[in-house]
């Protein structure tokens, strides 16, 4: 199984299909579909019955896209870039940007 280099909380942009060049932040990853939710993207439509709890209605939500479709935004040049793995002197592993070498976490 692929490792997924993206996690909840990382700025990213969409490269492929309707939302293509849109940015958000992950809302959640799923690792074992290899996909994530990411806010304000996919958004897909759902008509919904109404319950003792909720209301009825045509309610908005975001749908997972491919992880392969988004990529990391860079934090000093806010374009795309890939991300690496680097080891600090710590011996802590922490993720990299590959444009422009920032530390990401």
């Amino acid at each position: 199984m692929a490792k997924m280099k993206i996690k909840k909380g990382d700025n990213v942009v969409v490269l492929t299909g309707r939302d293509k060049g849109k940015t958000g932040t992950v809302l959640k990853a799923l690792p074992r579909e290899l996909r994530v939710i990411v806010q304000g993207v996919n958004v897909a439509k759902r008509h919904t019955r109404q319950t003792a709890q909720d209301r009825g209605g045509i309610i908005e939500k975001e749908a997972s896209i491919h992880v392969s479709n988004v990529a990391h935004v860079d934090p000093k040049e806010n374009k795309s870039t890939r991300i690496g793995f680097k080891t600090l002197d710590d011996k802590t592993k922490v993720r990299v940007a590959r444009r422009s070498g920032e530390v990401i976490d």
